[in-house]
């Protein structure tokens, strides 16, 4: 069954099920309400039945004169023989469909209404017969068969005389009213009813069928492969927390192509890079075995540097094919780390000196500056720290743009860690650059630097090895004078048990 098929049996449901309990509650309080008034008004079991149940009502709302007419008889015996007083009386009772009759002996000296059915005065109870509750008593008329409630108060007057007065009231006058006041007042019920129903599925249309809507159309949108909306719900409902989660659905599932596509882009950004970068050694190293084979490398001394440049141009495929390995590695997080104690100061010194040859042959000075306490220990990985050390160094080489290079390295001590600098006298990388450099693939002046070489991806293995080593990078420059990398490494520390 559709949701909204189940609105609709639940407001017809809302409407019918209050309706019936109504009509069943009146109609069992009618039925007991006349078995309980019949008795005490010794009704004559010819009346209409919602007449017994309108005998309360009416009788009460003539309570009030007939306490008068009670306190009157008992004080005041010589009131009635005042023809204002009862006049009085009779004109109040008269907005209640009732009249006021008096009787001495067997003589009536005030009847209230004029041309009164002379049933209803002949059936009058006699002196002393009582009545039911209040002084009532129910009968119908046999005369013109209609239905009156009958209230009477017995006393004797001040010559001993027997008299009553009776307040009479005609129900055909007094029941068509009530009857009017329950219909309308049913009339209400259902109108309340109907409105709070259409109230209620108003409520409910809001709170369910419009949020799956919206969800709905959701749906659709990204069914087309259309991820940039916002599905805006309010709701704190169960079917607003299914729209929230829906929304967050979305939003993962944005960025996650948005990382892929970024990730596709870096990857063949990588790919163009490495075939460039490939296909320089490439090119080289069958140049110069053409050479050789050509008979050009006549001399020992040209055979030896032929030799010689295709095994340094090997050395750049490997050094390119194991940037690209460990590339992977990173995105996989399986970076094959050993940490180990390492006294910094010693390690340092060991890396300068090898790279110290190296760097030499291409006319660039390397100076060494240890600001460090001896036996000055930290846990790293030698293998992994060593190519951020490379990668840096060759990064630097790759843009000194002086006759002369210089290159510096400086070990500081900053409390519990040791600062690494490595300082080069290049061309220098711009502000707007700086920030960026750790990124992959990125080149400041991309059209220049493609001719350096590298894959594009150096300074970002390096920012990863010192993160996952728990220490920071960065970079400071200055155009045309040069740039510094820093990074910072916690020092080991000894844990006391006492």
């Amino acid at each position: 069954m559709k949701l909204r098929t189940k609105l609709i049996v639940a407001f017809f449901t809302i409407i019918l099920v209050p309706i019936c309990i109504v009509f069943l509650g009146f109609s069992a309080f009618t039925f007991f309400q006349l078995r309980t008034v019949a008795p005490g008004y010794e009704g004559s079991g010819n009346g209409d039945l919602f007449a017994g149940n309108a005998v309360n009502l009416i009788s009460g709302m003539t309570a009030d004169i007939y306490e008068q007419i009670k306190w009157d008889a008992t004080e005041n015996p010589d009131s009635f023989e005042n023809r204002d007083r009862l006049e009085q009386l009779n004109n109040e009772l008269a907005s209640f469909y009732s009249f006021l009759v008096v009787r001495r002996g067997d003589t009536f000296t005030y009847v209230g209404m004029a041309g009164a059915p002379s049933g209803v005065l002949d059936n009058l109870p006699e002196y002393g017969s009582g009545g039911g509750a209040g002084g009532a008593r129910y009968f119908t008329d046999t005369s013109d068969g209609k239905n009156y409630l009958v209230k009477q108060r017995d006393f004797r007057d001040n010559q001993d005389n027997r008299c009553s007065v009776f307040i009479i009231t005609a129900l055909s006058q007094v029941l068509p009213q009530v009857r009017s006041i329950f219909s309308e007042m049913g009339l209400m019920l259902v109108l309340l009813l109907v409105m709070a129903a259409l109230v209620l599925s108003m409520w409910i249309y809001r709170a369910i069928i419009r949020p799956l809507s919206k969800l709905q159309q959701a749906t659709r949108e990204i069914k087309k492969g259309n991820l940039d909306f916002e599905l805006d719900i309010t709701e704190q409902d169960e079917i607003g927390q299914l729209c929230l989660d829906f929304e967050e659905m979305r939003q993962r599932l944005k960025d996650t192509a948005e990382e892929k596509l970024q990730y596709d882009m870096e990857n063949k950004e990588l790919i163009s890079n490495i075939s460039h970068d490939l296909k320089t050694p490439i090119t080289a190293i069958k140049g110069y075995c053409e050479g050789i084979m050509d008979g050009v490398a006549s001399s020992p001394e040209r055979m030896d540097k032929y030799i010689r440049t295709i095994y340094n141009k090997a050395n750049d495929m490997d050094r390119l094919i194991d940037e690209l390995t460990f590339y992977s590695k990173i995105d996989t997080n399986k970076i094959p780390y050993v940490f180990t104690k390492l006294d910094i100061s010693t390690y340092f010194a060991d890396c300068v000196e090898e790279l110290t040859m190296e760097l030499e042959a291409k006319n660039i000075t390397l100076n060494f500056y240890n600001y460090v306490e001896p036996d000055t220990v930290i846990i790293a990985d030698t293998e992994q720290l060593k190519r951020v050390v490379n990668n840096i160094v060759s990064n630097s080489v790759k843009y000194l743009d002086k006759r002369r290079g210089l290159l510096i390295i400086r070990l500081k001590d900053v409390g519990d860690f040791v600062q690494v600098e490595i300082e080069d006298n290049g061309r220098g990388i711009s502000q707007k650059d700086l920030p960026n450099v750790f990124d992959r693939f990125f080149r400041a002046d991309s059209s220049r630097n493609s001719a350096q070489g590298g894959s594009g991806i150096g300074l970002s293995i390096v920012k990863k090895i010192i993160e996952d080593h728990g220490g920071k990078i960065w970079a400071t420059s200055k155009e045309g004078i040069g740039t510094v990398m820093h990074f910072v490494l916690r020092k080991y520390q000894e844990v006391l048990h006492e």
